[in-house]
């Protein structure tokens, strides 16, 4: 199994957490605003302890608290997308590809992948939302990530941006780069682009 999740912790007084497990490929969580899949997201990188359960990947233990495991988010090797993708403004295309990188060897592969090799000279200010999201998704890959954690990736997009992140999610799941977990609100969303769907909350 890629995911072997069984945990649990609170936000103020709301209780969240999950309990499944799923292969290789893209897994949706589907569930309602409000039910905590981003904390479930921050649980398994590392962001927030659970109060009990354990977090497994790829058959290595980041998080059990039985056994007192708790890695810290960096020794985790998530590759993580957060909703509002946090590019940095100063920096290029190419040079927010590449924050965490090795090196570029595999730069031209991933943009390829993500179709945005034509945005490399580009700034920030000057991509679509849509845009904005695959760069963010390909910088996640370039840092080696042992798996890839995508929270609500087509949010707030225009129609024609939410379909050109579609198919560059579509395209990085075909290709198998990394077992992926994703989650959203939008069940045709998760239908379309999931492996397997599993509801939350």
């Amino acid at each position: 199994m890629s995911f072997e999740i069984d945990v649990r912790a609170r936000r103020g007084a709301v209780p969240v957490g999950a309990r499944f497990a799923a292969g290789a490929g893209l897994t949706v969580l589907v569930g309602p605003s409000g039910a905590g899949k981003t904390s479930l997201l921050d649980m398994i990188a590392g962001l927030l302890r659970p109060e009990a359960g354990y977090v497994r990947v790829g058959g290595r233990t980041l998080f059990d608290a039985e056994q007192r495991i708790d890695l810290p988010p960096e020794r985790r090797h998530a590759g993580y997308v957060f909703q509002d993708a946090r590019l940095f403004p100063h920096r290029r295309v190419r040079a927010n590809l590449l924050y965490g990188a090795r090196n570029d060897t595999r730069l031209a592969e991933v943009a390829d992948t993500l179709d945005i090799a034509h945005l490399l000279r580009r700034w920030p200010r000057t991509l679509s939302g849509g845009e904005v999201r695959r760069v963010a998704i390909g910088r996640a890959l370039l840092s080696e990530p042992a798996f890839l954690l995508l929270d609500e990736p087509l949010s707030s997009l225009d129609p024609a941006r939410r379909e050109e992140a579609m198919r560059a999610i579509e395209r990085v799941r075909d290709a198998r780069l990394v077992p992926i977990l994703m989650v959203t609100h939008d069940l045709r969303e998760a239908e379309r682009l999931g492996d397997r769907v599993i509801a939350v909350g």
